[in-house]
């Protein structure tokens, strides 16, 4: 005979628990918006960690989503959707993780250089960076050198992210961060940049 043994109320508990992270992670990877909130919503009232919602759910889609990007099996399409998805999710989310005094990775200022109007890289990023737990200062299009030299002066940022998708405007990198270079701030700031005609060269 085979006896099968009750599941306790903490175990149903868990298994809910761990379902609720699975849909709020495959929602994600799916770019559906609106199961997201309604997910991440449910995980709160059922009093789940916000860092748990984020670590577990929203990083853990956003890795995949990067994974799948890199083995061709998703394009920039499918990645700004469920970047957008998990913004709904943070946007619910970011006020729990005020109360719960969650340290973020670290800060980032991000925009696109002088020149350039082009902002779908920069959003992509700034939203996949954001889901990895980094503050994100968003300095928009068209960033003149002297703005980005005030945030690093005014708001001590980790990174500096500098995207452009013309040619054209690739000096103007190279003239920001000889700016930097100038004010005496590039050894407290790491810069990346990024964009269509940028190379490993």
């Amino acid at each position: 005979m085979i006896y099968f043994r009750k599941r306790s109320n903490i175990e149903n508990w868990s298994m809910e628990m761990s379902d609720g992270l699975t849909e709020i992670k495959n929602a994600i990877v799916d770019g559906q918006s609106p199961v997201v909130k309604e997910r991440v919503e449910l995980a709160l009232k059922q009093g789940l960690d916000p860092v748990v919602v984020l670590n577990a759910g929203m990083v853990e889609a956003m890795a995949e989503v990067g994974q799948r990007f890199e083995s061709g099996e998703a394009f920039v399409p499918e990645m700004l959707l469920a970047a957008r998805a998990m913004q709904a999710g943070l946007t619910i989310l970011r006020p729990y993780l005020v109360k719960a005094d969650f340290k973020s990775t670290g800060k980032v200022a991000i925009g696109t250089v002088k020149g350039d109007l082009h902002d779908i890289g920069k959003n992509l990023v700034g939203m996949m960076l954001e889901g990895a737990g980094f503050e994100i200062l968003d300095l928009g299009t068209d960033v003149a050198r002297e703005k980005v030299v005030a945030v690093v002066k005014e708001s001590a940022p980790d990174l500096v992210a500098l995207s452009d998708l013309l040619t054209t405007t690739m000096p103007s990198m190279k003239a920001t961060i000889e700016a930097l270079k100038s004010e005496g701030l590039r050894q407290r700031v790491k810069v990346m940049i990024g964009g269509a005609p940028v190379t490993e060269a």
